[in-house]
């Protein structure tokens, strides 16, 4: 078996192309038509070529990164290095990244400098963005400075996006508790301008209609002392509550401490199904069920999305929620 590997004066060669013209293309930089295009990634294709990654970076003079960008709620940004989820992006992303010897750049903003923090980001981007969590607002605007953008949750229609499916993961959760014989089910929401928490949320309150029952709900934040409080004011306001879907694992854990702080046994008097299957989800006490979410998955398919190239505008993957059974729902 021949161990020749292609170069970039191969392609070229192929595509009938000047190698000026070849590399424009292949390192996604402007001055190449698109049928220039058509015929230069038809080649590469054909050759099985592959850019020498450290060569590419060497030339560039800049570093070959993904910026990944987080919006954090409440004050600080402390809370970023122990949430799960982030913890969970990163980890699908890395492995991706050092095959290719691209770096990893986070970026954690608070809401009152995001804007002008998206804008520089933008600007400074080699491979692309990542937006692990962020606005609406702020994904289309990030998006309208780099195209070279992919998010983790869903956002404007034309932001490229994986898409897990909250929605239906709320659903099953509520209707998991209804098949237990539940019939007071109240859930804790997260962040109001947050697309996953809206999606779940979105997804009890279609559960409760179809199922007949009442909402009984509060918000908290993705955080533990969020579940906590919110919990705690359910239990004052509804003691008849028998069951509750929580937003996020971290929440949930609060939630059980709530719980059991009143005398009330989880699942005997509340059961309680939570969402993400993240590490809290394990160390609870109870063990809690809850919905997986793929993150890591998500993450390495956003990544290799954007080391293919300039995702198309509107570009969607959409991952599957599934219940993850444990102690929390078990009599």
């Amino acid at each position: 078996m021949s161990r020749y590997k292609p170069t970039i004066e191969d392609v070229a060669r192929v595509a009938g192309v000047s190698r000026a013209t070849a590399s424009r293309v292949i390192n996604n930089a402007p001055g190449a038509s698109g049928p220039l295009r058509v015929r230069v990634q038809a080649a590469v294709a054909e050759l099985g070529y592959q850019p020498n990654e450290t060569a590419r970076a060497l030339a560039s003079g800049r570093q070959r990164t993904v910026d990944v960008i987080a919006i954090t709620y409440g004050p600080g940004i402390d809370w970023l290095g122990t949430h799960p989820y982030f913890s969970r992006v990163l980890a699908g992303m890395m492995p991706v990244l050092e095959v290719v010897n691209a770096q990893l750049r986070l970026h954690a903003l608070g809401h009152e400098t995001a804007a002008e923090m998206i804008d520089e980001i933008a600007e400074n981007t080699t491979i692309g963005a990542v937006l692990a969590d962020i606005t609406p607002a702020l994904a289309t605007r990030f998006y309208r400075r780099c195209r070279r953008t992919v998010s983790m949750v869903p956002t404007a229609s034309s932001v490229p996006a994986m898409q897990a499916d909250n929605i239906g993961g709320a659903y099953t959760a509520v209707n998991e508790l209804h098949r237990l014989g539940r019939r007071r089910i109240a859930a804790i929401h997260g962040p109001a301008l947050n697309p996953c928490a809206i999606d779940r949320r979105t997804g009890y309150l279609r559960a409760i209609r179809r199922l007949g029952l009442t909402k009984v709900d509060a918000d908290g934040d993705f955080h533990r002392e969020g579940g906590y409080h919110a919990a705690k004011k359910l239990l004052e306001q509804h003691p008849d509550i028998d069951a509750m879907f929580i937003a996020c694992d971290l929440m949930a854990a609060g939630a059980v401490q709530a719980i059991t702080a009143t005398g009330r046994r989880v699942p005997d008097d509340v059961s309680i199904i939570g969402f993400d299957d993240s590490i809290a989800s394990v160390c609870s006490n109870p063990t809690l069920t809850t919905m997986r979410l793929p993150v890591e998955d998500m993450a390495a398919a956003a990544t290799r999305l954007l080391l293919e190239g300039d995702p198309a505008p509107g570009h969607r993957q959409r991952f599957p929620v599934d219940l993850v059974l444990r102690d929390s729902t078990r009599n």
